[in-house]
């Protein structure tokens, strides 16, 4: 099954004083893979400024500029038509001795090891492992997602843009963010590679050819058992049609939307905006 999907995703800073210059980076172009293909894609900004596109160390087309000129706003919008596919069937690839063997953790080192959102600690590695005994290495991904789904509760304003994945843990509250880390946290302490995916999902399947509708900028996971295969804690599905990926990393830090820093003017106010439609 594939999917033809339109991408309209505006963020908006307000400053209540002039901002002197700016200085930012934007991921928002989605990638082509083998789950999706990017058929166009372009970055508008206002004001309108010279941009210096790149691909960054984790594989993400990035979007650099910078803003001379003194400004009491400014609006980044990406806009892409991409192609969509099922994802590649998670299969048991691998088991647990070849998955624990010098060559894996070589190759996947960064993906294994953990950060500042995604920090290893008892508490997760004891529920990880609880819910995963006698499980080969790709249904013990399942489990972990489907048992983090459980026990969570999605609450917007529960937590924030650095919350860490204990902290969220704790709370057994927060939003997509979180559930990504929490899953990579517990997944990586089992020895599994996984990663960090951040993107965007069609909430509803039902919507209509031609119809725009309120998109959400998502994020999920991807974890390696022989190959890497996405799955989406939040919703406890695998990846699908409706998921649109932009990139990957280690966590959040990695794969931020829109950030930058100004120079002068005041603090601003931040208005985000995710439109999608369905073309095919």
């Amino acid at each position: 099954m594939t999917a033809r999907l339109r991408v309209v995703h505006t963020t908006g800073f307000t400053y209540t004083s002039p901002v002197a210059s700016s200085y930012n980076e934007a991921r928002l172009t989605p990638r082509t893979d083998s789950h999706q293909n990017v058929v166009a894609s372009h970055i508008d900004t206002s004001p309108p400024v010279h941009q210096f596109r790149y691909t960054d160390y984790w594989g993400t087309f990035v979007t650099a500029f910078d803003v001379h000129t003194p400004h009491d706003r400014l609006e980044v919008t990406g806009t892409t038509v991409v192609e969509t596919a099922d994802a590649v069937p998670r299969t048991d690839a691998i088991d647990w001795t070849a998955l624990h063997a010098d060559t894996v953790a070589d190759d996947f080192d960064e993906m294994l090891a953990a950060t500042d959102y995604t920090p290893f600690t008892d508490d997760l590695a004891d529920f990880a492992r609880g819910v995963t005994s006698g499980l080969t290495p790709a249904d013990a991904v399942v489990a972990v997602v489907a048992a983090v789904h459980d026990k969570m509760t999605y609450c917007p304003g529960s937590t924030g843009v650095y919350t860490t994945a204990p902290d969220a843990w704790d709370r057994r509250a927060g939003v997509c963010q979180d559930y990504a880390h929490i899953t990579l946290s517990m997944i990586r302490s089992l020895g599994i590679p996984a990663r960090y995916v951040s993107g965007y999902l069609l909430p509803r399947s039902d919507s209509e050819i031609g119809e725009a509708v309120d998109g959400e900028s998502h994020a999920w996971i991807e974890t390696w058992t022989g190959q890497w295969c996405g799955i989406d804690p939040t919703n406890a599905i695998e990846i699908g049609t409706n998921h649109v990926v932009v990139g990957t990393g280690r966590d959040y830090a990695d794969v931020t939307p829109v950030k930058g820093i100004v120079t002068g003017g005041g603090s601003s106010g931040l208005d985000v905006s995710v439109r999608m439609t369905r073309l095919a």
